[in-house]
């Protein structure tokens, strides 16, 4: 067994380095040009274990309050690796598709039906960082996005659909959105009185966590609606003091915080690294929620884990943490009734 993973301190800029701005500034800042990210963290190319491409369709896009997190001069850094473009992404692997959870022909108006009692809506296509494992990277928002006629197509599906009682927001990520248009959203959805719970899937609080203003916390607060906030940390690397303040604050007003992460190759797939994430979230009033096997996207095959490699990790860690702190180790497959719990 590996010896517990640590977060690095010395090792890395702080985040809090960077003057405190708008997050819209923050965004508008990131990094999106591939020899600036090797120069942030003080790499060559030639020191790459694989070559490096440009990828026009999905582009690199990294805040630099993320970029800090990472260890210089480590071409293996956990938090490089999510978003490092590979040449081999363009490789034709065999069960891995544009489309692995069959969402295309699902969606209508935005609004994608796949368990019973919830609804999630499409609501943008952007994100705070293009993570290279992302399922929705080949997705066609352009055609399949909520926002569309001002949210009316979706609420009207919603209006229909009474066995619905909780709403997710998805994407991109719904955090993208101003604070405006969340609440112009928010309010109407308020209206419908067979909804109980708004669910937001979000990368925002872990990778550029000044997003968590107060404008959006007084939205959240002021709901009628029962507020979950499902976070998405696949490393306890990505979790300093900043992303704990935003966490904080969102506690501070309500908000059921739950994590999702992927298992991935190369990042998390050692159960120190999965041990010290799971407490690293419950330093920051986040539970461990899922731990997802990777959905066969084209272009993410190097991330795979084997899944009895998968089952291995979580019953070593099984035996060193409390249940709370285990995440249910799934996979999502097309049309399921549910997600299929792999232990």
């Amino acid at each position: 067994m590996k010896a517990d993973y640590q977060v690095p301190n010395a090792s890395y800029r702080s985040a809090s380095e960077f003057p405190t701005a708008p997050w819209t500034d923050l965004l508008r800042t990131a990094i999106k040009d591939l020899a600036e990210l090797l120069d942030f963290v003080e790499l060559s190319y030639s020191e790459l274990d694989e070559v490096s491409i440009v990828d026009p369709t999905f582009p690199l896009l990294v805040p630099r309050g993320f970029a800090a997190r990472m260890r210089k001069r480590d071409p293996h850094d956990p938090l490089l690796r999510q978003v490092l473009p590979l040449a081999r992404e363009r490789d034709a692997v065999s069960g891995f598709v544009s489309d692995p959870l069959a969402e295309f022909e699902r969606s209508q108006s935005g609004v994608i039906r796949k368990y019973a009692g919830r609804a999630l809506l499409v609501t943008t296509a952007a994100c705070p960082i293009h993570c290279r494992y992302c399922f929705r990277r080949h997705f066609p928002y352009a055609d399949q996005s909520a926002s569309r006629a001002s949210w009316a197509d979706a609420i009207a599906a919603l209006e229909r659909a009474r066995d619905v009682s909780e709403v997710i927001l998805s994407g991109g990520d719904p955090l993208t959105l101003a604070n405006g248009r969340l609440k112009t959203l928010i309010d109407k959805l308020e209206r419908l009185d067979h909804l109980r719970t708004l669910r937001i899937h979000t990368r925002f609080p872990i990778v550029l966590p000044e997003r968590i203003d107060a404008e959006l916390l007084s939205s959240l607060a002021s709901s009628r609606l029962r507020t979950v906030v499902v976070v998405h940390c696949n490393h306890a690397q990505e979790i300093d003091a900043t992303v704990e303040r935003g966490l904080a604050a969102l506690h501070a007003n309500g908000v059921v915080l739950l994590n999702q992460s992927v298992l991935l190759r190369g990042v998390n797939d050692d159960a120190a690294a999965l041990r010290a994430l799971s407490e690293r979230l419950l330093d920051a009033r986040v539970l461990p929620y899922y731990l997802h096997a990777l959905d066969p996207v084209a272009g993410s095959a190097h991330f795979d884990v084997p899944e009895r490699e998968a089952l291995a990790l979580v019953e070593e860690i099984r035996s060193t943490l409390p249940g709370y702190l285990v995440p249910r180790l799934v996979r999502e497959l097309p049309g399921g009734i549910s997600k299929t719990m792999l232990t």
